[in-house]
């Protein structure tokens, strides 16, 4: 039986991996835990293959790791490999608008500044999870204005790796992430206003630089901590 929310067809590889992800960076799924193609398989309504295919991918990004005698375990990235992710998102984010750029429409803006009235509502008291969740919206808006293919995915296979670990960001920043993704939206609205796509991959330079320092500050100050 195929299970709702997918248009009455079965799941491909493509989308069980994209839900994967996304509860690997909502942490529906923590570091530790087991994904099981069985249930998996069971929950999608498909057979074990995709499900296998999809955690393989997965397992390319770091993000999932198969264990002999556990099974497949999801994983945290290790400092290095941020570093990594951090690096090569910055150099993609000067690819947009560079090479085959979307058209800017008014309903990018408008997305936009649904974005933002959202972020203002994060407050004080920053809910790592709601903040996760509207920087995945921020994401497919972006995803959508990157006209090459190519370009586009390797911009999201970069952005999952880095969202994976921006609850443990949030936890040690708290209102420093709110007012951040604040000044990130506005920067964009204006981009978007003016149809300027090219300006939409610089704000996302910038942005992207600004949340490494970040990761930097809370996240690898915490690990040495840890070692």
């Amino acid at each position: 039986m195929t299970p709702p929310g997918w248009g009455g067809r079965k799941p491909g590889v493509e989308d069980i991996q994209h839900l994967i992800l996304k509860r690997i960076c909502f942490l529906d799924y923590t570091p530790g835990d087991r994904l099981k193609e069985a249930e998996l398989a069971d929950e999608f309504g498909v057979s074990r293959t995709p499900v296998r295919d999809a955690i393989s991918r997965i397992n390319h990004l770091g993000l999932v790791e198969t264990i002999n005698g556990v099974g497949n375990v999801v994983m945290e990235l290790p400092p290095e490999k941020i570093t990594h992710v951090y690096d090569m998102r910055l150099h993609l984010a000067g690819l947009i608008g560079a090479t085959a750029p979307a058209q800017v429409e008014g309903s990018h803006l408008e997305r936009a500044r649904g974005l933002l009235a959202q972020a203002h509502q994060l407050g004080g008291q920053v809910d790592s999870r709601q903040y996760v969740i509207v920087n995945d919206q921020l994401n497919t808006l972006i995803s959508d204005l990157i006209g090459n293919s190519v370009l586009r995915s390797f911009w999201t296979q970069a952005y999952y790796q880095a969202a994976s670990t921006w609850h443990r960001v949030v936890d040690g920043a708290g209102p420093e992430v709110a007012d951040a993704l604040i000044a990130e939206l506005v920067d964009l609205e204006t981009a978007l206003a003016e149809r300027d796509i090219q300006a939409v991959g610089y704000v996302q330079r910038i942005h992207i630089g600004y949340g490494y320092a970040r990761i930097k500050k809370y996240l690898f100050k915490e690990t040495a901590k840890q070692t």
